[in-house]
């Protein structure tokens, strides 16, 4: 290799190094900028997330690639359900994936929640929840939500909670229980670069949802979930 093609390549290097540098730094103080403006916003007990109408649960497969029933779905509709037996939540907007006729995620999430005796008047549908800023988005816009209880894993309310606060919606975190979970660390890892990402979305190109359609204001029957709840549990006053 000549001297001058050992300049070039070396500058090359330098160059090359200085990006991956400067992406590192991006990903980091973007990811604390995007934690230490939630971190306050997050209950990790399901007793101390705080009293809400609306409860919006994300939508997730409910069942892995290797064939088993998925632990974040099992524990986002284990926490929704609690949340309204405890009368902490009035109504769950359940928001997820539809694009196929073979995938739909609102339509499992209902069906076991109804199975944990979850009244159908104290659940919505959505059907274009195909992203958290599409279900966000659509939650203030199309449903008319204001304020909320977000219901999901730890590592994804931070960037739950500061989309929904960019997009005007007053809204808590609550984390759903969670066990340890094999191949959890490439869920993380994602999260950290999909926190910068929403940060592009939010402030450089604007991002919109993909569907809004028309208005659908949520109807909010205080107490219909719970009261739902001691109907059907034996030994309740409608069985004695």
């Amino acid at each position: 290799m000549t001297r001058m093609a050992w300049r070039l390549f070396r500058a090359l290097l330098m160059a090359l190094g200085a990006a991956v540098l400067l992406l590192v730094v991006l990903v980091l103080a973007g990811n604390l900028w995007v934690l230490g403006q939630t971190r306050e916003r997050i209950a990790h007990d399901l007793a101390e997330c705080r009293p809400e109408a609306v409860g919006i649960v994300f939508g997730t497969s409910h069942w892995t690639r290797s064939g088993v029933r998925n632990p974040y779905f099992e524990a986002r509709m284990s926490a929704a359900a609690r949340l309204v037996r405890q009368g902490q939540v009035d109504h769950l907007l359940l928001s997820g994936d539809n694009r196929t006729l073979a995938y739909n995620e609102p339509i499992t999430m209902w069906r076991d929640l109804r199975a944990r005796r979850v009244a159908d008047r104290a659940m919505t549908l959505d059907y274009a929840g195909f992203s958290t800023f599409d279900t966000l988005a659509r939650a203030r816009e199309v449903f008319g939500v204001e304020r909320a209880l977000l219901i999901t894993q730890a590592w994804h309310l931070p960037r739950a909670l500061f989309i929904a606060e960019a997009l005007g919606l007053e809204v808590q975190g609550c984390a759903v229980p969670a066990s340890p979970v094999a191949g959890q660390w490439r869920l993380e890892a994602r999260e950290w670069l999909a926190r910068v990402a929403t940060l592009g979305d939010l402030y450089l190109w604007g991002r919109e949802p993909y569907f809004l359609g028309p208005k659908e204001p949520l109807e909010i029957v205080p107490g219909a979930g719970h009261d739902a709840w001691w109907l059907d549990t034996p030994g309740s006053p409608a069985q004695r």
